[in-house]
């Protein structure tokens, strides 16, 4: 196993003390070391938001692009090169609003890689506006008489796109989420993970205290690989908010499915380098 220290980059951090990304930031980085993997078998890949800041925090391969477009760039990487582990990351707003889209997508090709989402309900960048997450009748910045919208769940969306693995992690049991994380990893094909983040500054309802009160691990019981049960488990909130592997799905991974792909990473293959080299010349 790998050493977590490997991944801890010597940037100053910019969120706010007491923030739940700090525990997301530390799970990782115990998860990654789980895997036995070094920084430069890793790509993490953001968006924009407070949560998208996190590749900066991490000694890794990452990339950080334009708002809710965090999973295009981690496609076309995974794509071209498969035999990253490739890790995309991001918020509710980012993810679920000018990234909904998207995650429909990458869940329906099934490529095999991990999407972490720092669920905050709340625009927590941009000083606490309502997200697609936000609790009804929840005051914030622009619904100063309530939230009139009902949440989005997008771990129900998840399962009901039939995701090969969709689950949900609480920061505040960080054991708990790290093994989600690594679970996330291994899982071969497109891994979603839902992880409860409270924002201090701006989300004064969904705290920490608040999620104690109603977060349950799973029972061991529990079979994540029925869809109904699944469903049922997904839109479960409110008094009893359940954490771990909600559904895992039995779909093969896009790559397996593309010949071009299952013969191994496009960029390791002489043939792709002679294409390279063929096209430098002519640029010459």
């Amino acid at each position: 196993m790998a050493d977590r220290d490997v991944f801890k980059s010597d940037d100053p951090i910019a969120w706010c003390p007491g923030c739940g990304n700090f525990g997301i930031l530390s799970a990782l980085k115990r998860a990654l070391a789980l895997s036995g993997l070094k920084p430069e078998q890793v790509l993490v890949v953001s968006g924009i938001g407070q949560a998208a800041k996190l590749p900066h925090y991490l000694r890794c391969n990452m990339f950080n692009g334009l708002h809710g477009r965090a999973l295009p760039v981690a496609t076309g990487a995974k794509i071209a090169n498969h035999g990253l582990v490739v890790i995309a990351d991001g918020g509710d707003g980012d993810g679920f609003a000018e990234g909904g889209n998207h995650f429909i997508h990458a869940m329906r090709r099934n490529l095999d890689m991990t999407y972490l989402v720092h669920n905050n309900h709340i625009y927590a960048l941009t000083k606490g506006q309502a997200s697609p997450t936000t609790d009804a009748d929840m005051v914030t910045g622009t619904t100063p008489e309530g939230n009139s919208m009902e949440p989005e769940r997008p771990l129900a969306l998840a399962v009901a796109g039939d995701c090969g693995f969709a689950a949900r992690g609480f920061v505040g049991e960080m054991d708990h989420l790290v093994g989600l994380i690594h679970q996330a990893i291994e899982h071969e094909g497109f891994s979603f993970l839902e992880i409860l983040q409270p924002c201090v500054s701006f989300n004064k309802v969904n705290t920490f205290a608040w999620y104690r009160q109603r977060v349950r691990e799973l029972p061991a019981s529990y079979v994540p690989g029925d869809w109904a049960a699944a469903l049922a488990a997904a839109v479960r909130w409110g008094d009893e908010i359940p954490i771990g592997v909600i559904y895992r799905g039995s779909r093969p991974a896009y790559e397996d499915r593309v010949p071009a792909l299952a013969a191994g990473p496009l960029v390791g293959r002489d043939v792709d380098r002679l294409r390279l080299a063929a096209i430098v010349d002519h640029l010459k």
